[in-house]
């Protein structure tokens, strides 16, 4: 849906970009996936240097989500097609948060072990897929309608 006008070539890769955040957050439930299928990470290969910078800084995480959320969504002289796409990412990324707390508490049974793999797998699928969605929506032109996210999103940017 691109009804707030057309996008531009530079508002589209812009758009893009945000769902990294998610993408490397969400890296570490894929642990049980990636090592149960090696040829799957190939395709996670050029993220690598920036899986190191980022887990190499201290609070990376907490300063790029805090940055995108301040200096992007909030302001108004960027367009409405990439604060829509760097909210959804930060609503992605705060699932990942959450999720990162279920995944604690289910660790706590002793024989969590099963599920623990089971949703961490099925958390890093759903992220990835929704991430891979949006970045192809956003390449179109369009508004990455998710349900849910999308009805979050369209609250907080105006």
């Amino acid at each position: 849906m691109s009804w707030r006008g057309s996008t531009t070539v530079s508002d589209r890769i812009f758009a893009c970009l945000p769902y990294l955040l998610p993408l490397i957050e969400v890296f570490v439930f894929g642990r049980y996936l990636l090592s149960d299928f090696p040829p799957l990470q190939l395709l996670f290969l050029p993220l690598l240097p920036l899986l190191r910078i980022y887990y190499g800084v201290r609070y990376a995480g907490m300063i790029i989500f805090f940055a995108l959320f301040l200096l992007v969504v909030r302001n108004e002289k960027i367009s409405h097609f990439i604060r829509f796409n760097t909210m959804q990412a930060i609503l992605l990324d705060i699932i990942i948060f959450l999720f990162n707390i279920l995944t604690d508490v289910v660790g706590l049974v002793p024989v969590g072990g099963f599920a623990i793999q089971t949703l961490s797998t099925t958390i890093f699928i759903g992220i990835v897929g929704a991430v891979a969605y949006s970045v192809i929506q956003s390449v179109s032109g369009r508004y990455a309608e998710i349900p849910a996210i999308s009805d979050a999103v369209y609250m907080q940017v105006r």
